[in-house]
């Protein structure tokens, strides 16, 4: 049997954290034994998932802060991980064979400082340096050394994986000393199980008499481009008979956490802007709406608005298309390669007025929406299965122990 430990900064709801619980999960059908270790695991805030206790969740090194007076959370971030990855190694006693470790690689140094150093599978989400911005000339020096510290230590990995051809070239772009690698694409996969589950109706959430639902599903950060769904929805107005416009409603549900700054700030912004455009009776905000409401909502909405320029993959894409809702998205990054333009979806420069047009093709054309929601969950069934996503996983932890 085959020892498997996660190495995660934060095992909250998000994008990544799915895709580390569905590895865990994936591997441990495999016949794996796997533990997720992490800086911070909050069982009300999570994925149910997580709470197994089969998943063996270690929590460890949740006292060191997150951030310097409100700065400084990526040298944070990397202490914290450093600490969690010695904690593993020097005072746990744990046994394993292989680490799967995402998003923060300064930790893959110290798997190496075991008595017989540990293979490593490094998951590359996308460069953590270009995530943030660097507009003054102390964010640039402060970034410096840890944009070294992240490319020196992603090449101590013994293998690389990116979660989509897009991150794939991004990488190779950004790290130019890595160029040499060869990266393989894992695409994120769904749980198909847990979205074929009966649940109780989403009606409760939403006001009633309402038969054009749109949903954003993201969390409540600047770079998710939320505005843009707002104004879409703005645009939309114009174009729409009073009739037809009365039965329209927006839902934006997303990840929030009270600790984080941004989420608070942001959450406020948005409600700012619903009431700016004078669309406070057209917009319902959730927030950190448990699995149940996610997929409730999207059984009952016409349509997904995945507003995020760039994104690395997105899961939300693959989460509507299962549930036959077809997806308006941004035609850059990883929708590329999983929304079909005109066929599951609508694939959208960036801009109120385009998006717009595409929520008025599937209000006005109910025989649109049920064709591009059945071509879309046969695209999931077929290209992002669990099935898949666990055998190439599986192939690549069985390489790495041989």
């Amino acid at each position: 049997m085959v020892n498997v430990v996660f190495l995660h900064p934060d095992l909250g709801i998000g994008g990544a954290e799915r895709l580390v619980v569905d590895a865990a999960l994936a591997l441990r059908r495999r016949g794996c034994q796997v533990q997720i270790w992490t800086a911070h695991f909050d069982p009300a805030h999570c994925f149910t998932e997580s709470r197994q206790p089969d998943l063996g969740v270690q929590c460890v090194g949740d006292w060191l802060p997150r951030t310097l007076l409100g700065r400084c959370s990526a040298l944070c971030a990397y202490l914290r991980m450093l600490y969690v990855a010695c904690y593993l190694v020097f005072l746990s006693g744990a046994e394993f064979d292989v680490v799967f470790c995402d998003q923060v690689s300064a930790c893959i140094p110290v798997l190496k400082l075991c008595r017989r150093a540990k293979r490593v599978l490094f998951y590359c989400h996308f460069p953590d340096q270009l995530l943030t911005q660097r507009r003054t000339l102390f964010k640039r020096l402060y970034r410096l050394p840890i944009d070294w510290l992240e490319e020196y230590t992603t090449g101590l990995a013994d293998l690389v994986v990116v979660n989509s051809k897009f991150t794939a070239g991004v990488f190779k772009r950004t790290f130019s000393s890595l160029s040499h690698l060869e990266t393989d694409v894992l695409y994120p996969s769904l749980n198909f199980a847990a979205f074929d589950t009966e649940l109780t109706d989403s009606d409760e959430l939403l006001p009633p008499g309402k038969e054009f639902v749109f949903l954003s599903i993201n969390r409540f950060e600047r770079k998710k481009n939320l505005g843009l769904a707002l104004e879409a929805l703005y645009a939309l107005h114009d174009r729409l008979a009073l009739a037809d416009w009365d039965r329209v409603h927006l839902v934006m549900a997303g990840g929030y956490d009270e600790r984080v700054v941004e989420n608070v700030e942001h959450y406020q912004e948005l409600q700012q802007t619903a009431s700016k455009l004078q669309l406070a009776d057209k917009v319902t905000f959730i927030r950190s709406f448990s699995d149940q409401q996610k997929i409730s909502l999207l059984r009952r909405s016409s349509c997904v608005l995945y507003t995020p320029s760039n994104e690395h993959f997105g899961i939300v894409p693959l989460e509507a298309m299962y549930n036959r809702c077809p997806v308006i998205a941004v035609n850059s990054g990883g929708p590329l390669e999983s929304v079909i333009d005109q066929v599951t979806g609508f694939l959208r420069q960036p801009s109120p007025s385009s998006f717009a047009e595409a929520m008025e093709k599937l209000v006005r054309t109910p025989a649109l929406r049920a064709k591009m929601g059945a071509a879309g969950r046969s695209r999931v069934l077929q290209t992002f299965s669990t099935d898949a996503f666990a055998d190439q996983l599986y192939q690549y932890i069985y390489k790495l122990t041989q």
